[in-house]
């Protein structure tokens, strides 16, 4: 920053600040709150998805690697494993690992997790390895991304129903897939999740259920509430008898909070005693869509809420929620699965993306890294937004209670909660002007808070500036208490206590 601007920014913010805060029973700034000391739930952190095998038909024929991490030098490898999972990164706390179809080509036959896991292994391992080499711990969840075609009644890749004489055999390729991350591996294994999306029964043929082997979305196979309470019990059994007992089971993946509250899988859960015990963890993705129609997916705690009066230890998880636009909005995203759906962690969908290897163009294009076919590979503005996040949400600490006067400004709030970590929270202004926030700051002793900032680029913003994860320096609150801020337009800025 320019050191007469910076003197110049100070200046002006120091005389501003007791004309605004008289001002603010007035409505001319946005009135908001943080109580580091109420603390809503544990944070678990936040996370990271690397996706290798994802849509392969024959796996020998095409050799899918949507990651890209095949195509990159060693070097550029270590540098996007440090942006992630380095103290200088993302300081992720939690790593989602697909399991795909092509582990098992017969009953009983030969299991082979190596061949379509290369890059995905070598990256659980690398980040694994960083994560320790900080004084820190990883989480990892494994998701089944869909059966083997012998497991299904089609006999097809991508076939809808399971085959119920191949229940021991989808059990076994469960189990034998989470043994070989935890035993040979050596990989901080903590759940296994049953499915992905596969409540959405409109992906194949409504008609004879014959299945699709498409090529144009990624795998699946249907799953009905009934089958998943029965799944939760078979695999808890699965992974006890492989001495896997600290491995979960969740109930799988579904598109979003509201068909998890609202299509049955939360009530069958619920009904069933010994699958309620069984569940180590709530899963879905966080996927948002306001909008009244088929695809609509709101952030409701409704369906968690539910098991939770029966099990209030239960923690929940995002598990894949869109990067939208690298941009305000998709911080709100977060925000409503945080405050609304009641989470204590977060992974997006894929980090890492090589655009060219999904069928179709992937639907959710956002990313924090794009991999181009030539091997080099770009930082994307999502991830500096999701920075804002992840360094201030570390796991161990606690959701802190928050509040804000304007639905275009959410606030997001993480108390230390006896960890080494400092209280955090972020402003973040989705407005197309600048906006005046005075922030009721409140639950710990400290004055001051150190601030970084990333702002939208966009014509229709004020600002011209284009700042990603930019050092603002340090802000004081007043004497009642108060943090007083102008947030540009487009812009998400984290204060660390401190």
């Amino acid at each position: 920053m320019n050191k007469k601007f910076f003197c110049c920014y100070f200046v002006v913010s120091f005389l501003f600040t007791p004309i605004l805060f008289a001002q603010t029973n007035d409505f001319k700034a946005v009135q908001a709150s943080v109580d580091f000391s109420k603390k809503l739930r544990t944070w678990d952190g936040f996370g990271f998805n690397y996706v290798e095998t994802a849509q392969a038909i024959d796996y020998a024929k095409d050799k899918q690697e949507y990651g890209g991490f095949s195509l990159l030098k060693e070097a550029d490898r270590q540098k996007i494993l440090q942006l992630v999972f380095g103290e200088d990164g993302l300081k992720v706390g939690l790593l989602k690992m697909f399991y795909d179809p092509h582990h098992q080509k017969e009953t009983n036959g030969a299991f082979d997790h190596e061949t379509s896991t290369t890059w995905l292994r070598y990256f659980a391992k690398q980040g694994y390895a960083i994560t320790k080499g900080r004084g820190a711990d990883l989480q990892i969840i494994t998701t089944l991304y869909g059966p083997p075609p012998f497991i299904t009644k089609q006999k097809t890749m991508r076939g809808r129903n399971l085959d119920p004489a191949m229940k021991d055999a989808l059990t076994n390729y469960l189990v034998d897939w989470a043994r070989f991350l935890k035993q040979t591996e050596g990989l901080p294994l903590k759940f296994v999740s049953l499915h992905n999306e596969g409540e959405d029964w409109q992906r194949w043929d409504v008609v004879d259920s014959t299945g699709n082997i498409g090529t144009g979305h990624d795998y699946n196979m249907y799953w009905s509430p009934e089958q998943v309470v029965e799944f939760i019990k078979r695999v808890r059994v699965g992974l006890d008898k492989a001495s896997l007992s600290d491995v979960g089971v969740t109930p799988g993946e579904n598109t979003n909070w509201y068909r998890w509250s609202q299509w049955g899988y939360a009530n069958a859960i619920a009904d069933d005693a010994e699958a309620l015990q069984k569940m180590g963890l709530i899963t879905s993705h966080g996927f948002y869509a306001g909008t009244y129609g088929r695809w609509f997916g709101e952030h409701t705690s409704g369906g968690t809420d539910l098991l939770r009066e029966k099990r209030p230890e239960l923690h929940a998880w995002v598990t894949s929620t869109s990067w939208s636009g690298m941009d305000t909005k998709n911080i709100k995203e977060f925000h409503g699965n945080i405050y609304t759906a009641k989470v204590n962690g977060i992974i997006p969908w894929a980090g890492i993306q090589r655009p060219m290897q999904w069928v179709g163009g992937d639907p959710n294009p956002g990313s924090a890294f794009t991999i181009h076919e030539d091997g080099t590979y770009e930082i994307r503005r999502g991830y500096y937004f999701y920075k804002q996040l992840s360094r201030a949400g570390q796991p161990g600490m606690a959701v802190a209670r928050t509040s804000s006067m304007d639905a275009e400004m959410p606030v997001i709030a993480f108390s230390a909660n006896n960890t080494k970590n400092k209280n955090a929270f972020i402003v973040t202004n989705m407005a197309s002007v600048s906006r005046d926030v005075v922030v009721d700051v409140k639950g710990f002793q400290k004055k001051t808070f150190n601030a970084y900032r990333t702002t939208e680029k966009a014509e229709r913003y004020q600002n011209t500036g284009y700042e990603l994860y930019k050092s603002i320096g340090n802000f004081s609150l007043n004497n009642e208490g108060r943090l007083v801020y102008i947030a540009p337009a487009g812009s998400v800025t984290t204060f660390f206590e401190n």
